[in-house]
């Protein structure tokens, strides 16, 4: 938006704190080159928008706006004189990007000393050579340290994920291992005790019948009930009975193992009824061994299942086969990183899953917003660590109008009032010199705000903070291209 030209006073433009200190030659110059625009209450430039021009404001009053989802967020509001902003990166020319950061407002009539780009650019160069290399040097040094922290964080990140992984891998393996070690000698037994069976004068209809008793009990033991402790307590006591009563050596070590196959005496009167007295015990143990390597079994395909859940959650949560951007459910997304931190998260801190499944998926970066739910989840549990190491996450989703809410609430000890302005602000942390970079939330915000166009915020006091990031339902077209 244009303003009005008026007269440019060199008087005027000098008693600005930004100018004060320069010639009557320099201001001449100031005048001739730059012009006084006033404007009327209005948009005087948009957020991403070419940055043309320099703006220092001699009277009125400016508002500063960021984009954030679909709203405009007021960053400030002043009618000091000599404010300035617009294109203020100009001296650095097509290093970078030339846009406006902002967008600005006018609340009443303004009045601006207005410098083109270019030359504001020149001017900054010809006569402050040395601050123009001071300012280079900050700029590109903040990026740069930016970037390596940044690249650092997502570092130490990686490695505490794969510890943890390593970790919930290590539990199943190894109980695979262990079950497969014994699985191999409950078999060795088996085929000796059908030895030892083959060697007695049996009918072929008494084969038969212990054949069919081996794969019905295999079939009882797949839909084995689940027991409370003391129901199993009780059964095993029962079952110890019968098989002392019918003779069976130890039935005190056989029972529990029948009970967690969901065998009964009712069964057991089954198999005496289908088998001769005299062989009863080698049918009895026989069945035994089958129950085993049934159980064992189980035990096996649990843990292998339960290291390709893992697996999966690492692929997802990575998204190493996975487009960068596509359309994302954000369940699948915060199951995988709750199962990647799970070992973090530790036993003491309780997980709530209040998931609205009936959302859609959402155009994302899922990879990257995985990391954002990585930094809250985090934060979230060093929260609850300083207040005792216990407690509840709650991990909400739900619709708010056109955005899908994602909310992480804790019960650990706040953010103070006076942090909360600063928490999403590079480098600034509250954790223990050496266990934050201050860069989490900063790189969480970026995802989210300026990669999706969402919105994150906080709501904290002790024992109930909550972290709301809203998300666009439908993709953004610049972001999509």
């Amino acid at each position: 938006m244009s303003g009005r030209a008026v007269p440019c006073d060199p008087q005027e433009i000098g008693a600005l704190f930004l100018f004060e200190k320069l010639t009557p030659e320099q201001l001449g110059r100031l005048c001739a080159e730059g012009r006084v625009e006033r404007f009327e209450p209005g948009p005087v430039y948009t957020e991403g928008e070419p940055a043309t021009c320099f703006y220092v404001m001699l009277e009125g009053t400016v508002v500063l706006y960021r984009r954030v989802g679909g709203d405009d967020v007021e960053v400030t509001r002043t009618s000091q004189r000599g404010v300035y902003a617009g294109s203020m990166q100009a001296y650095l020319g097509d290093r970078v990007r030339q846009v406006y950061n902002n967008s600005m407002r006018v609340t009443e009539p303004t009045r601006f000393f207005v410098l083109p780009a270019d030359t504001f650019a020149g001017i900054m160069q010809e006569w402050f050579p040395m601050a123009v290399h001071l300012l280079e040097g900050l700029f590109f040094g903040s990026k740069n340290t930016q970037r390596m922290i940044g690249q650092r964080e997502r570092l130490l990140a990686l490695g505490s994920l794969s510890a943890g992984l390593t970790h919930e891998l290590n539990n199943p393996a190894a109980a695979a291992v262990r079950a497969t070690a014994t699985l191999r000698e409950r078999v060795g037994k088996m085929r000796h005790k059908l030895a030892v069976i083959a060697q007695g004068s049996y009918s072929p209809e008494v084969m038969a019948n212990l054949i069919d008793l081996q794969e019905r009990t295999a079939e009882r033991v797949a839909k084995a009930p689940a027991l409370s402790p003391l129901e199993a307590s009780d059964r095993e006591d029962t079952v110890t009975d019968w098989l002392d009563d019918h003779g069976i050596p130890e039935g005190w070590r056989i029972a529990p193992t029948f009970v967690q196959a969901g065998l009964d005496v009712d069964w057991l009167d089954q198999v005496a009824a289908a088998v001769d007295e005299n062989i009863l015990p080698s049918a009895i143990g026989w069945l035994n061994y089958t129950v085993e390597t049934e159980l064992l079994m189980d035990e096996i395909h649990d843990s292998t299942t339960r290291i390709s859940h893992l697996v999966d959650a690492a692929k997802q949560y990575s998204q190493l086969d996975r487009a960068p951007f596509q359309d994302a459910d954000v369940h699948e997304l915060l199951d995988s990183t709750l199962l990647m931190l799970s070992g973090k998260i530790g036993k003491r801190i309780k997980v709530v899953k209040d998931y609205d499944r009936a959302l859609p998926k959402i155009p994302a970066y899922p990879a990257e917003l995985n990391q954002v739910w990585t930094n809250l989840i985090d934060n979230a549990v060093a929260a609850m660590n300083s207040a005792g190491g216990e407690g509840t996450l709650t991990v909400r989703t739900a619709a708010e109008h056109d955005r899908l809410l994602v909310e992480f609430r804790d019960t650990g000890v706040g953010i103070p009032a006076e942090d909360r302005g600063r928490i999403f602000d590079p480098f600034f942390t509250t954790k223990p010199v050496g266990e934050g970079t201050g860069l989490g939330l900063d790189i969480s915000w970026r995802i989210v705000v300026d990669k999706h166009h969402g919105s994150i915020q906080v709501e904290s006091e002790p024992g109930d903070t909550r972290f709301q990031v809203l998300l666009p339902l439908t993709a953004v077209e610049e972001e999509s291209a």
